[in-house]
């Protein structure tokens, strides 16, 4: 006999969700892909051809959520959080992103069903909440195994934990809601649809503030269906994990109605519970549950009636709110997997766990096919790995760029390098071009420091770093490249793991802010409650401010609770969040907190001003503060509260030193409402200009603020962290996507009015590199981009490039061979690879030991020109030396000579080859002529008929000698 729910509340709300059926919400497809663009300035469309560049680095990030096919072996998906879903159809070997186009950012389960392979059902929000967790937007479907996707609402879930399909009906499927991971609201607990998502129950509910993490169906009967119940919820300074409510409930009717089990489980205050059924026993369950003191793994052995308390290992059950999973064997009733910071597996039923190795700590999911148990994809905190063996070995998280950042950081080498530190992994630094080798990974290095935020570049030596660390209260790394070493510069060496917050000397947040003073390279700040400063490379410290928080000892306790505590700094309250010195003016310091408040220095620090916006949103987060340098006084301030469930965009710009603000996002001139924005920087070569990175993508500004437009190009829906600039490139770090890179932006400085209403524009580009790989030669060169109004005739367009005297160098138009010309509305890229007219040769002549291709451009000045009918108009552009060479110009001209002179001659030898056959056309075949003849062309032409390495002859030898004099920026020996 069933017995009742214990509580109204719930039995209320089941009666009042069978009874009323919640239609599919409207897709926030459009507002993720960057919102309305009804407040552009200029029509997107004269912006069009701009594209951002993925550099990296392709090393996975958190993936919360993995999912496989039963009938095909090799073929997985995984969710990761910030980066959308991935697909592999090769165990892992390549993983291709499969909700591009369609959706994106954090993804808290994926649900592949059994019965139609070609249904997959996605909720977005991962229910692992840490403290830099991003909210989800609702559920996704596919009918055609992840080529195409369609909204199927629910938009209000927050965070989804789990999703179940029944075996045998893919249109029946139960949904896992968490809700929102920072407030209450009563959209949480299971959701059923009966009609493939087209509309939703909320067939169990047990409060506002406990949602539902983790499903498990009985797959011989799937009417039983295992639901933990979980209060959970985050606030900046601390996360609740745990109340009276939470518990396992189970229905045997398939959601119609729900009994909370008892039985030996624990009672009273419970936190996160895992819950598995054996497939092999589906009388069997287990569940791993967050209590104290009886915390551990339980198991039934009669379908959830009694348990029996198994493991109280705590090595399975520690930082319950990021963990907490448990997955059962298909084929052996005793076998179950429990994931933590180690992935653990018993044999005996639960009583004992060995560990089993992975390619990465911090293990979240894991899915065994029902058929084959040895095939196994895992989910953690550097993507998702197959293993065909049972576990034994992995594939690589080396092939797929996921990685999530807090912050961009840019050297001033040639070609300057990207740093960050990525979350769940190391700080790394990646070029932003290279020009090939072994792999991507020969040019990476770690630059001290950890995951947690924030790296500092000596201004006149780029090989010395400041790096943060996590854990540690204020732990922070000096490294120098050159050498090796790392030296710990922490400020005052007092742990943070263990005390509350109100008990150190020293609040430092997980996310925290060093600068070096441009004017001063030696002169290091570093933000905890107070602006510390060094003068001598972290040697000493000084603090040269009061507490610049709101000091609310209250928000300073032990974080964590009612059931664990957690301290790693990521709930450090009471904080300095963004700290910035002026590049201009010396002494100028601006500092904003994690609780709201903007403070200014002028005179280094000898005097504070407080100059928090009257606007500021309460226990609003400042998280990025950009000095303009276009004139004195004017900064941007940018502020987020998604943190306390609050989404708005929040943008201040003041003009006069903090002396007064105007807020420059109020969800109606261009930001939607719920896109939150987390950094704004203006260019610094257009006055206005701004770039905004938002929790859904990329926004910009011609109007310094007034009215934004969406910037997404094709840059995929990801959390944008930060923003920074180098030269003309636009650098962007994400959640969840690694680094992109947009060149040159100097067409956006152009932007006028007179352009805008030009019929075809030819817009001028910053100078570029003459140097192997990328933009800078090979295979990117000079990247050209031109404008149309309306879609001319493609018959009639021709681009040039031509010498600085306008004799022409290459011709294109929109047929030419291997190149071809853009020649759509709007703005149009074409990238000239900077190489010459390759030489004329005839077809069949074999060129096996060398080159035709013709030498490279000569730094210098040069011109383009557009040609529509019988309009045409010309910008000129510059190629400069790579300045690492030693070559000098006039050794680049004698090589490019050369190479002019022995193509030529390679065009000689052709020509006379051509000749040579027109001949013995008209001579007696066996003649005496004829065999001359033959003999001349044996001498010129490789036989490739004789050998599989035949003998190159004259033709062959010349572009042999072609390729060795223009193998690198040097003059010809």
């Amino acid at each position: 006999m069933r017995r009742p729910i214990p509580s109204l509340a719930i039995a209320f709300a089941a009666l009042l969700a069978a009874a009323s059926v919640t239609a599919m919400a409207p897709g926030p497809l459009e507002a993720q892909r960057g919102g309305s663009a009804g407040n552009d300035v200029y029509d997107p469309s004269l912006y069009a051809g701009l594209r951002y560049r993925m550099i990296g680095p392709y090393r996975g990030g958190r993936s919360t959520t993995v999912e496989g096919v039963e009938g095909e072996p090799f073929t997985y998906f995984k969710g990761t959080t910030g980066g959308g879903v991935w697909k592999t159809t090769d165990a892992g070997q390549n993983w291709v992103n499969v909700s591009d186009g369609f959706f994106g950012g954090d993804i808290g389960a994926v649900e592949v069903a059994d019965s139609d392979p070609n249904v997959i059902y996605v909720g977005t929000g991962s229910a692992c909440i840490r403290g830099d967790v991003s909210p989800g937007h609702g559920v996704y479907k596919s009918t055609d195994g992840g080529e195409t996707w369609r909204y199927i609402g629910l938009q209000e879930a927050g965070q989804i934990g789990r999703i179940a399909v029944h075996p045998r009906n893919p249109d029946l499927l139960y949904l896992a809601v968490l809700g929102h991971a920072f407030g209450k609201h009563p959209e949480r607990g299971v959701y059923r649809s009966k009609d493939g998502g087209d509309t939703w129950e909320q067939v169990l509910f047990v409060s506002d503030s406990t949602g539902a993490v983790d499903l498990s169906m009985n797959p011989r009967n799937p009417r039983e269906i295992y639901a933990a119940m979980w209060r959970a919820e985050r606030k900046p300074w601390t996360h609740y994990s745990g109340s009276f409510d939470s518990g396992l409930y189970k229905t045997m009717d398939a959601g119609d109605t729900w009994v909370k089990l008892g039985g030996g489980l624990p009672e009273g205050l419970v936190g996160k519970i895992a819950v598995t059924v054996s497939p092999a026993n589906p009388d069997r369950v287990w569940a791993l549950v967050q209590a104290e003191p009886d915390g551990g793994v339980y198991r039934s052995d009669d379908g959830g009636k009694t348990w029996t308390y198994v493991n109280a290992e705590r090595t399975l059950r520690q930082r319950a709110f990021y963990y907490t999973h448990m997955h059962a064997d298909p084929l052996d009733e005793n076998t179950v997997y429990a994931l933590n910071s180690d992935m653990w597996r018993s044999v005996d039923g639960g009583h004992t766990f060995q560990e089993v190795d992975v390619p990465h700590g911090d293990v979240h999911d894991l899915w065994i096919n029902p058929e084959q148990p040895k095939l196994m994809i895992v989910g953690n905190d550097g993507g998702g790995q197959v293993s065909v063996n049972g576990g034994d070995s992995w594939s690589t998280m080396y092939n797929h760029a996921t990685a999530q950042f807090y912050r961009v950081a840019v050297d001033d080498r040639f070609p300057y390098r990207v740093y960050g530190a990525q979350q769940d992994n190391s700080t790394i630094s990646v070029p932003s071009w290279w020009s090939g080798g072994l792999s991507p990974e020969q040019f990476w290095y770690e630059v001290g420091g950890g995951e947690s935020g924030h790296i500092a570049i000596h201004p006149e030596n780029p090989n010395i770093t400041f790096a943060t660390t996590f854990c540690c209260g204020g732990r922070m790394d000096y490294m120098n490249q050159e050498t090796g070493q790392v030296r710990d510069v922490i400020v005052y060496p007092h742990t943070q793991n263990g005390p509350a917050m109100k008990d150190l000397k020293y609040r430092f947040q997980w996310n925290n802010p060093v600068r070096f003073d441009p004017h001063e390279p030696n002169v290091v700040y570093h933000g905890s409650q107070y602006v510390l400063r060094s003068g001598d490379l972290g040697q000493t410290w000084e603090e040269i401010s009061p507490d610049l928080t709101t000091n609310d000892i209250t928000k300073q306790q032990h974080p964590g609770g009612p059931v664990n505590h957690d301290i790693t700094g990521v709930e450090n309250y009471n904080t300095i969040f963004a700290l910035e010195v002026s590049p201009d003016t010396q002494g100028e310091i601006w500092v904003g907190s994690d609780d709201g408040l903007v403070h200014l220095t002028r005179d280094g620090g000898a005097s504070w001003t407080n100059i928090t916006p009257s606007g500021m949103p309460q226990e609003g987060t400042v998280n990025a503060i950009d000095i303009s340098r276009h004139r004195p006084g004017k900064t941007y301030v940018t502020v987020y509260n998604y943190r306390m469930d609050v989404f708005r965009p929040y943008v201040f710009r003041t003009e006069n030193y903090g002396g007064s603000w105007e807020l420059l996002t109020d969800g109606t001139n261009g930001i939607p409402e719920n896109h939150y924005v987390r950094v704004v920087r203006e260019d610094p070569e257009r006055e206005g200009l701004l770039y905004a990175g938002t929790e859904s993508g990329m926004y910009i500004s011609f109007d310094d603020g007034a009215s934004w437009a969406s910037f997404q190009r094709n840059l995929p829906v990801v959390p944008i962290t930060d923003l920074a600039w180098k030269d003309d490139d636009l650098i962007v770090a994400t959640q969840g996507r690694a680094f992109w890179v947009m060149d040159d932006l100097t067409p956006l400085h152009q932007l006028s009015d007179e352009i805008a209403a030009s019929d075809m524009w030819l817009f001028s580009s910053s100078p570029v590199y003459r140097m192997p790989g990328g933009r800078f030669g090979g295979g990117g060169g000079v990247t050209l981009r031109y404008y149309f109004k309306e879609t001319p005739d493609s018959n009639s367009v021709t681009l040039r490039i031509l010498e600085d005297d306008g004799s022409i160098i290459k011709s294109f138009t929109p047929k030419t061979k291997d190149n071809n010309l853009a020649v759509e509305a709007g703005m149009n890229a074409f990238s000239w690879n900077m190489v010459y007219e390759d030489a004329e040769t005839f077809d069949g002549l074999i060129m096996w030991a060398g080159s035709t291709r013709g030498p490279r451009a000569v730094p210098g000045s040069y011109q383009v020109r557009l040609i529509v009918g019988d309009d045409s108009t010309s910008v000129p552009f510059e190629i400069k030396k790579d300045p690492r060479s030693s070559s000098s110009i006039a050794d680049l001209q004698a090589q490019f000579d050369l190479g002019l002179e022995i193509l030529a001659a390679i065009e000689d030898a052709s020509g006379t080859i051509e000749k040579i056959e027109g001949a013995m056309a008209r001579v007696a075949e066996g003649s005496s002529v004829e065999e001359q003849l033959k003999e001349i062309e044996a001498a010129l032409v490789t036989d490739g008929t004789i050998s599989s390495y035949p003998q190159p002859m004259l033709a062959d030898q010349l572009s042999y000698l072609y390729g060795n004099t223009q193998s690198a920026d040097q003059k010809p020996a």
